[in-house]
């Protein structure tokens, strides 16, 4: 395997290196603060008291650490209904705050909003209040159960699966048995192949296995004793691994990519098809880990070198302090406009050990995927389950969904290919899919437009379930303000004339049941 201008040789056959039995003491640049909100769509019973529980996590700890908190409920097109505050002292790396609050009677019935933050981390989850009616000409779209969803008059076939996970190659791949959170770096139960294999048993028709780029000599800081021959050979016997379980089970995808980047001063982001393992490592001697040295943090060198190979990447649970360009956060550069196309709007649990989709935990990332869309990049969601146990897909519900042609062999190429157009939506829901056009463009489009528009929203499920809300969001590329809904949005063709200049527009649907779709973005220029 070749790629431009680097050099790669062909995938070593030699066996993965055996892991450390005691690995360097790991610099904490990987472990990252984090809160989520569970909250129950709909109580327990009508009028029934409701259970909020904000959970708090920082792996590694070793201090109490005091996290300021806020919980705000809004009224469906906004108006605040109630808020509480409160202060946790997380002793250890995980903790919980509870908030008890029972509807008042007298508030109208309709899909209402919980809004967190806790310190840099701001979530939000909806809630229906009494018994919402579903959304009128809604539940018309939705097909029949025979078969997978598919949408009448487009002619594509969805596939679902899953960009973001980990196994014994990095930090991941740990016994639900015993998994309590990342594992020491290759020190795991399961590797790419039990992935694999695991995610097609349980219904995923791709799984892209992310290793951490910077544990391959195994360790989470850097071991320089380590043998950088050994962690190169390591990549690429993922990369031949996946090509073989592909060629061996037609109709899924196996792929195996990197996750670069550390949280301490950074982010983390998924790069889908590079042959070469990126890295800044050293040994002790000087030689390299990775077969391309890139400097730690410096995104734009990282962008620049992505566009001139043709590789793909996928903003990972992007958080507002993170991808610095020139020490400006979120920022926008054009090689990185050109290569970022997919960010993870939400994410099941990544320590979950679940196995029955049951993982109440998430994570959502909305608010910092519209930053970066309104700085300039033309992403569209994504929705994965950044697997450290193993349980590839089984975490929860959750998938990424991908438009293929109709009758396309599913293949790491015409996946890459659809992404490259953003015919990708995120869902909660494995068994309901979401479409955006604008005057008959697909979503992910780029279209000049004049007079009125016309924006589509197709929604299909098979497991009979309605539409409970639809909102379609509004943004400006290149603002750098804020993604807001827009008004008088009622049915699922809504047609209006946008102000001149350029925008763009996704849709978010609510299901009765609470799960959310989101379709990527069309970007209109108005003239």
């Amino acid at each position: 395997m070749h790629f431009a201008g680097l050099g790669l040789g062909a995938p070593a056959s030699a066996a993965p290196p055996r892991a450390q039995a005691q690995p360097p003491a790991p610099v904490l640049e990987h472990r990252e603060f984090d809160a989520m909100l569970e909250a129950a769509f709909r109580p327990a019973a009508p009028g029934a008291s409701r259970t909020f529980i904000v959970h708090f996590t920082l792996p590694g700890a070793n201090a109490a650490r005091n996290v300021n908190w806020t919980l705000a409920l809004y009224r469906p097109g906004g108006g605040l209904v109630r808020q509480w505050r409160g202060r946790h002292v997380l002793r250890g790396d995980s903790g919980r705050a509870t908030v008890n609050w029972r509807a008042p009677a007298a508030l109208p019935a309709g899909i209402y909003t919980l809004r967190l933050q806790a310190g840099p981390i701001r979530q939000q989850r909806p809630i229906a209040i009494g018994r919402p009616a579903p959304l009128q000409a809604a539940t018309a779209a939705a097909m029949d159960s025979a078969g997978p969803p598919h949408f009448d008059g487009l002619a594509f076939d969805i596939v679902y699966g899953n960009l973001h996970s980990q196994t014994n190659h990095s930090d991941g791949g740990g016994d639900p048995a015993s998994c309590r959170g990342a594992q020491a770096p290759r020190t795991g139960a399961f590797g790419p192949e039990d992935a694999y294999h695991f995610a097609r048993q349980h219904g995923l028709q791709f799984l892209l296995t992310s290793e951490h780029n910077h544990m391959y000599d195994g360790s989470e800081g850097s071991d320089p004793d380590a043998d950088p021959l050994a962690a190169r050979q390591l990549y690429r016997i993922g990369i031949a691994s996946a090509e073989q379980y592909s060629a061996r089970h037609p109709g899924f995808v196996a792929m195996y990519g990197m996750e670069w980047g550390v949280i301490s001063g950074g982010g983390h982001l998924n790069i889908l098809n590079s042959p070469a393992l990126l890295g800044w490592e050293r040994s002790a001697s000087g030689q390299p880990f990775a077969d391309v040295v890139t400097p730690k943090n410096d995104y734009a060198a990282l962008y620049t070198l992505m566009k001139q190979q043709g590789w793909l990447g996928q903003f990972n649970h992007p958080g507002a302090g993170q991808f610095p360009i020139k020490g400006k956060a979120l920022a926008f550069s054009e090689d990185g406009g050109a290569v970022m196309a997919l960010c993870e709007v939400m994410n099941s649990n990544a320590f979950s050990k679940r196995l029955d989709e049951g993982e109440p935990r998430h994570s959502f990332y909305e608010e910092a995927c519209g930053k970066l869309l309104e700085a300039g990049y033309r992403l569209a969601f994504s929705s994965d389950q950044d697997n450290h146990c193993a349980n590839w897909g089984a975490s929860y519900s959750n998938r990424t969904g991908i438009l293929l042609p109709a009758g396309t062999m599913p293949s790491v190429d015409a996946l890459l290919e659809a992404i490259r157009a953003r015919r990708v939506f995120a869902t909660m829901d494995k068994q309901a899919a979401i479409a955006l056009t604008a005057n008959d463009n697909m979503m992910g489009s780029q279209m000049d437009n004049s007079g009125p528009l016309a924006l589509q929203v197709r929604y299909a499920s098979t497991a009979g379930r309605s539409v409970a809300a639809l909102e379609i969001l509004e943004g400006v590329p290149g603002r750098r303000g804020a993604v807001q809904p827009l008004p008088g949005v009622s049915a699922m063709l809504h047609n209006f004339t946008p102000l001149p200049g350029p925008h763009f527009y996704y849709a978010r649907i609510t299901q009765d049941d609470g799960k959310q779709l989101w379709s990527a973005p069309v970007w209109v220029n108005q003239r």
